[in-house]
């Protein structure tokens, strides 16, 4: 199964028009993989204030596909992905009801916070990447077994 997080949208999620304002889907999904993490047991403090190694996003979208309204009950699910030695990707999928509403990606670099440059990823995010991919991957199997 892949990771997913239940939220349910609040007010300060919305803008004037009452849909979930665009750059908070971005929020909603980073609270997702953090989360994640956390289910993976890897401490949040450690991981966000450790001061040798980061792991900035380079490259964020999302693509609507319904609005998102307050006291939406949302189910995100993502799926974590390496995409290099020093990088990995996560992509989510934003639900209400069962119906895809939303469909973001963030890619993340890891880098030696010091010299800002690029490094390999350290071996517990390897691990985190490893057991959601070959879980996600166990979903789609089952999921297209279904289908068939």
């Amino acid at each position: 199964m892949p990771f997913t997080y239940k939220r349910t949208v609040r007010f300060q999620d919305t803008d004037a028009a009452g849909v979930v304002f665009f750059a908070n889907v971005l929020a909603i999904c980073h609270e997702a993989y953090e989360e994640s993490l956390e289910a993976s047991s890897i401490n949040l403090k450690d991981f966000f204030t450790n001061p040798s190694v980061g792991f900035p996003i380079v490259h964020a979208s999302v693509d609507f596909l319904r609005p998102m309204f307050v006291g939406d009950k949302l189910l995100i699910s993502l799926i974590p992905q390496k995409i290099g030695v020093d990088k990995f990707e996560i992509t989510y999928e934003i639900s209400v009801s069962q119906v895809i509403v939303a469909k973001a990606i963030t890619r993340h670099v890891c880098i030696d916070v010091s010299s800002r440059s690029k490094q390999e990823l350290p071996e517990e995010i390897v691990q985190w990447l490893e057991a959601n991919h070959r879980d996600a991957e166990g979903a789609e199997r089952r999921k297209s077994r279904e289908i068939m």
